[in-house]
């Protein structure tokens, strides 16, 4: 990531006037759509012994908690592009963090044009899309300014006044893609950046609590750089913290794509003891994140607003915190590809509950416009999950997909509820099959493995449906899109 302070500013703008819904708004639906940046299911609710996330556990005790949700592609504006609109990287072309998904689609309808659309007051604090900077297409933001009525892009003294003393572990990367972190020993909260991201949705919630409203709130941590308020790293004492172990032969029987998201491999070539600090910090800004969370969710019953709001909790992708030697994210392995993802909605009778379907981020659009009640635009990809929040263990045929890309060569993958299968370059530069009853940290690849050769031919009949060959070798991007003459969705 790019520099933001200059780019960040605190401000309230209006971009276009459409008028709220008639007196009836207010028994309406709300939805508060929250977004954090890089973090991955190492949380209370979801098991994880050492984590310290007390309110989006709180979130998760009131919602459904979907154990193996996944996002569509491992980096930000990809997948945060897909979750917007509904559909998947191959339709937006959004494979990186230049390219805007309306130089192809420019007349799609993203989520919160459909509420707009039905008289819901859309509104956006933070990063939703990548960085979040409006009127910057093309060059270090990707924000849709058609998407919002209002937005506010927070900068605290995390962005403007610490940065130059950051420990820097990995020098030869920028601070957005650097193992770097720092303890701020004075400032408060609500004088960093997601602080002040909170501050701001909790005034937009009191602002339009008469409803209905669409508000998105984006987090920026635990996105590196990992900086908080000491007081979060005082929680996780260095001594506690370990790495996960990495067998000998590891990096010699791997497919050589799969380990390409760190160079050099392992952790960026920083020590392990750096590595350690760095996990540390990591933790650090999700617990921060977390009592922000906090704060929104007391104003949403401080307001009366609690019983008549969609609350759903999503990150963009999982994170590396060693598996495999990998750091961050841009792997189709389970950390990287795997999301923490929470949905709590007004008389859903599963609430409390956690969902072992496989479920993707691609359908939140489809349930919102259920839940809601709203119309949604033909073609979305996804399909909406709210048979899940009645019972979270209903009977569900849809596999999950995520995909990444190494240059010219991309890389697929589908997972069910008991295998991930990926391939590279449609198969010609290897193929990965792991078996999650016996080998959860996917360290055993079966795909070579005769004994698992009708498994192999199931996954890559899965795996086909969405990700088809191209029809003729090369094609555009080394065939990252689908079929040549396939009409894409709008």
């Amino acid at each position: 990531m790019n520099r933001l302070t200059s780019l960040l500013c605190v401000g309230l703008v209006a971009i276009t006037a459409v008028p709220f819904a008639a007196s009836a708004a207010g028994s309406r639906t709300n939805v508060l759509f929250i977004a954090v940046d890089d973090m991955n299911n190492d949380l209370g609710c979801y098991g994880h012994p050492q984590v310290k996330s007390p309110n989006i556990d709180r979130l998760a005790a009131q919602g459904v908690r979907f154990d193996r949700a996944y996002c569509q592609f491992p980096l930000c504006s990809p997948s945060r592009s897909s979750i917007m609109t509904g559909l998947r990287p191959d339709t937006t072309r959004v494979f990186d963090l230049k390219y805007h998904f309306r130089t192809g689609l420019p007349e799609v309808v993203t989520m919160s044009q459909m509420f707009m659309k039905a008289g819901y007051h859309s509104a956006r604090v933070g990063k939703i899309y990548h960085y979040g900077n409006p009127g910057d297409i093309g060059t270090s933001g990707l924000d849709d300014p058609p998407s919002w009525q209002e937005f506010v892009n927070p900068a605290g003294r995390d962005k403007t006044t610490l940065e130059p003393d950051i420990i820097n572990y990995s020098p030869q990367r920028g601070l957005g893609s650097a193992m770097c972190l720092l303890a701020d020993k004075t400032g408060t909260d609500e004088e960093h950046t997601d602080g002040k991201v909170a501050t701001e949705a909790i005034k937009l919630l009191e602002a339009h609590k008469e409803g209905p409203f669409f508000l998105a709130v984006g987090f920026y941590k635990p996105h590196t750089p990992y900086v908080a308020p000491a007081k979060y790293f005082d929680l996780y004492p260095l001594d506690q913290i370990s790495l996960p172990k990495i067998g000998d032969d590891f990096q010699k029987n791997a497919v050589p794509l799969a380990l390409g998201s760190t160079k050099p491999w392992p952790y960026f070539g920083v020590t392990p003891d750096q590595a350690r600090e760095c996990k540390q910090a990591y933790y650090a800004t999700i617990s921060f994140v977390d009592a922000q969370i906090g704060r929104m969710l007391d104003a949403l019953d401080r307001l009366g607003l609690s019983e008549n709001t969609v609350v759903v909790f999503w990150t963009d992708h999982g994170y590396h915190l060693g598996e495999h030697g990998l750091w961050m994210k841009q792997s189709c392995f389970e950390e990287s590809a795997r999301v923490p993802m929470i949905i709590s909605a007004p008389g859903m009778k599963g609430a409390g509950k956690a969902s072992a379907r496989t479920v993707e981020l691609v359908d939140v659009y489809p349930t919102l416009a259920d839940l809601t009640g709203v119309t949604p635009p033909a073609g979305l990809e996804g399909e909406s999950l709210k048979p899940l929040l009645d019972d979270p263990s209903a009977a569900w045929d849809h596999p999950a997909y995520s995909q990444v890309q190494r240059g010219d060569v991309p890389g697929h993958s589908v997972r069910t509820e008991r295998w991930r299968y990926t391939e590279w370059g449609f198969g010609s530069e290897g193929a990965e099959l792991y078996d999650h009853e016996s080998d959860p940290q996917e360290l055993k690849n079966l795909a070579n493995d005769p004994r698992h050769a009708a498994t192999v031919a199931e996954m890559k009949t899965l795996l086909k449906k969405v990700h088809p060959a191209p029809v003729t070798g090369g094609g555009d991007s080394g065939g990252k899109g689908k079929k040549k003459g396939k009409k894409k969705k709008a």
